[in-house]
């Protein structure tokens, strides 16, 4: 099963040109499922599992893996569906997600595929707003046509991990405090989770946020600001953007911004829950100002006050 993940190692070339590769697997014998391999650690056969008394039910138990304890979550559970049966193909994909490891019970995993975030898409309106998808794609599998869904992790995990959005005490820095109602900021994730923790910590500072789903949403709203003669620079005091997300990415968002004159002083601040080590490479590579793991309000609100602070000298 390692061999799944070879190509792993080469994922890095494909940031920046806004493509991505995905993990397929299933959950059932018909429907195929989707992470973005950035997030997978590795793919094992399901091992003996230890019972965890009073977890959450979507947590089957407790996998050791090379001597670390890892959490199991049923996906299918997670997502609405009956229960995984024991046996068979089921698998454990290892992922890292807010720097915290676990593990998502599935069945069979088929193999990564390389794709353009322009063909990625969100999933319909239709679908409502509890579904636990991001994004939906279309590809040739197996001599067929097949939709292949992209579950929403970020959901998942919130459902099961409380994530608190308050802000601890003494990490507000009370001098700011009048300078910041009424200041913009934008928030482009394709997680309705991810925007809701963001915008439920920003707005205790009294910051007014814009949101948007993806990056080619905002790229398109910053155009048409500089084609009114707003200087975007100064209407927002950041721009905060996810890596992954349907027809545009953080990444290539940040490369059109900053090749952009009119738009080019922009602060952004990548949000992700990938991980750090890559992200700081990246944020180098494309321009970013900051970086931040995804669900530490703390982090943030220090991230806000250090710009305000720049802007007020």
């Amino acid at each position: 099963m390692a061999k799944i993940l070879d190509s792993v190692d080469s994922r890095t070339q494909l940031v920046g040109e806004n493509r991505l590769e995905l993990l397929l697997f299933r959950l059932s014998s018909t429907q195929l499922f989707a992470i973005n391999v950035f997030k997978v650690k590795e793919v094992v056969k399901l091992p003996a599992l230890s019972a965890m008394p009073g977890s959450h039910p979507h947590v089957k138990g407790v996998a050791n893996i090379r001597g670390t304890s890892i959490p199991v979550i049923d996906l299918r559970r997670a997502i609405g569906f009956s229960p995984s049966p024991a046996g068979g193909d089921a698998n454990l994909i290892i992922t890292e997600y807010n720097r915290s490891v676990q593990g998502f019970l599935v069945g069979k995993v088929e193999h990564i595929v390389n794709m353009t975030w322009g063909d990625i898409l969100p999933p319909p309106k239709s679908a409502g707003r509890n579904n636990y998808l991001t994004a939906i794609t279309r590809l040739d599998y197996q001599g067929m046509s097949q939709l292949v869904s992209i579950i929403d992790v970020e959901k998942v995990l919130a459902e099961i991990i409380h994530y608190n959005v308050r802000i601890s005490d003494g990490v507000l820095d009370q001098s700011l405090l009048q300078a910041m109602p009424g200041r913009q900021v934008l928030i482009v994730d394709d997680s309705a989770t991810a925007r809701r923790q963001v915008r439920d910590t920003l707005a205790q500072l009294g910051l007014e946020i814009i949101e948007v789903n993806d990056g080619l949403q905002a790229l398109q709203l910053l155009q048409s600001w500089c084609d009114e003669g707003i200087n975007v620079a100064d209407a927002l005091l950041m721009m905060i953007t996810d890596a992954e997300m349907p027809e545009m990415d953080g990444y290539k968002l940040t490369h059109e911004v900053r090749s952009d004159p009119r738009m080019r002083d922009l602060y952004i601040t990548l949000n992700t829950s990938l991980s750090g080590s890559f992200n700081n490479a990246m944020v180098e590579k494309v321009g970013c100002d900051k970086f931040i793991s995804k669900f530490q309000p703390d982090r943030l609100v220090e991230v806000v006050q250090d710009r305000l602070r720049d802007l007020l000298g």
